[in-house]
Protein backbone atom coordinates (compact mmCIF):
# COMPACT_ATOMS: atom_id res chain seq x y z
CA UNK A 1 0.00 0.00 0.00
CA UNK A 2 1.31 3.39 -0.92
CA UNK A 3 2.34 5.80 1.83
CA UNK A 4 -0.52 8.99 0.02
CA UNK A 5 -3.39 6.63 0.71
CA UNK A 6 -3.34 6.44 4.46
CA UNK A 7 -5.09 9.80 4.91
CA UNK A 8 -7.63 8.65 2.79
CA UNK A 9 -8.08 5.51 4.29
CA UNK A 10 -7.74 7.12 7.74
CA UNK A 11 -10.33 10.13 6.82
CA UNK A 12 -12.98 7.07 5.59
CA UNK A 13 -12.64 4.81 8.51
CA UNK A 14 -13.21 8.17 10.49
CA UNK A 15 -16.22 8.93 8.64
CA UNK A 16 -17.50 5.54 9.24
CA UNK A 17 -17.15 5.73 13.10
CA UNK A 18 -19.09 9.24 12.96
CA UNK A 19 -21.96 7.53 10.77
CA UNK A 20 -22.30 4.78 13.76
CA UNK A 21 -21.95 7.51 15.99
CA UNK A 22 -24.31 10.25 14.64
CA UNK A 23 -26.50 8.49 12.22
CA UNK A 24 -27.08 4.71 12.34
CA UNK A 25 -30.10 5.35 14.52
CA UNK A 26 -32.09 8.55 12.43
CA UNK A 27 -31.06 6.44 9.57
CA UNK A 28 -33.27 3.18 10.94
CA UNK A 29 -35.74 5.20 11.66
CA UNK A 30 -36.59 7.37 8.64
CA UNK A 31 -35.85 4.53 6.24
CA UNK A 32 -38.45 2.18 8.63
CA UNK A 33 -40.87 5.67 7.84
CA UNK A 34 -40.14 5.32 3.79
CA UNK A 35 -40.61 1.75 4.07
CA UNK A 36 -43.69 2.16 5.39
CA UNK A 37 -44.61 4.60 2.88
CA UNK A 38 -43.98 2.41 0.25
CA UNK A 39 -45.81 -0.54 2.03
CA UNK A 40 -48.74 1.85 2.52
CA UNK A 41 -49.13 3.08 -1.41
CA UNK A 42 -48.62 -0.73 -2.44
CA UNK A 43 -50.55 -2.73 -0.51
CA UNK A 44 -52.98 0.43 1.10
CA UNK A 45 -53.73 1.86 4.17
CA UNK A 46 -53.37 1.00 7.24
CA UNK A 47 -50.49 -1.24 6.51
CA UNK A 48 -51.33 -4.80 8.03
CA UNK A 49 -48.81 -7.23 8.98
CA UNK A 50 -47.70 -9.66 6.03
CA UNK A 51 -44.40 -10.79 5.16
CA UNK A 52 -44.32 -8.51 1.88
CA UNK A 53 -45.27 -5.81 4.11
CA UNK A 54 -42.35 -6.24 6.38
CA UNK A 55 -39.75 -6.83 3.63
CA UNK A 56 -40.26 -3.53 2.19
CA UNK A 57 -40.36 -1.93 5.60
CA UNK A 58 -36.89 -3.51 6.19
CA UNK A 59 -36.02 -3.26 2.64
CA UNK A 60 -36.21 0.90 3.08
CA UNK A 61 -34.19 0.65 6.36
CA UNK A 62 -31.83 -1.26 4.86
CA UNK A 63 -31.81 0.98 2.22
CA UNK A 64 -31.34 3.98 3.93
CA UNK A 65 -28.89 2.56 6.18
CA UNK A 66 -26.43 1.95 3.57
CA UNK A 67 -26.99 5.34 1.46
CA UNK A 68 -25.83 7.15 4.69
CA UNK A 69 -22.87 5.41 5.84
CA UNK A 70 -22.06 5.69 2.22
CA UNK A 71 -22.10 9.44 2.28
CA UNK A 72 -20.70 9.23 5.69
CA UNK A 73 -17.74 7.01 4.51
CA UNK A 74 -16.94 9.26 1.22
CA UNK A 75 -16.87 12.31 2.63
CA UNK A 76 -15.08 11.34 5.19
CA UNK A 77 -12.18 9.84 1.98
CA UNK A 78 -12.87 13.39 0.70
CA UNK A 79 -12.04 15.09 3.21
CA UNK A 80 -9.04 12.92 4.51
CA UNK A 81 -7.59 13.79 1.40
CA UNK A 82 -8.06 16.92 1.57
CA UNK A 83 -6.32 17.22 4.49
CA UNK A 84 -3.56 14.73 3.36
CA UNK A 85 -2.78 17.00 0.54
CA UNK A 86 -2.73 20.11 2.73
CA UNK A 87 -0.25 18.85 5.32
CA UNK A 88 2.44 17.41 2.58
CA UNK A 89 2.08 21.18 1.00
CA UNK A 90 2.95 22.56 4.02
CA UNK A 91 5.18 20.02 5.53
CA UNK A 92 8.81 21.01 5.04
CA UNK A 93 10.83 20.27 1.83
CA UNK A 94 13.72 16.85 2.64
CA UNK A 95 16.41 15.90 0.55
CA UNK A 96 15.87 12.74 -1.07
CA UNK A 97 19.16 10.82 -1.86
CA UNK A 98 19.25 8.91 -5.08
CA UNK A 99 19.25 5.51 -3.71
CA UNK A 100 16.04 6.45 -1.79
CA UNK A 101 14.59 7.88 -4.83
CA UNK A 102 15.60 4.67 -6.68
CA UNK A 103 13.51 2.71 -4.29
CA UNK A 104 9.93 4.57 -4.78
Amino acid sequence: MRKHNLPVLLGAGLGFVVFLAVALLPTLVYGGYAGLLLAGGIFGTPVEQTILSRGLIVFGMSLGVTAVAFLFTIAGAASGALVGTIVKQLAPKTEVSKAESLVK
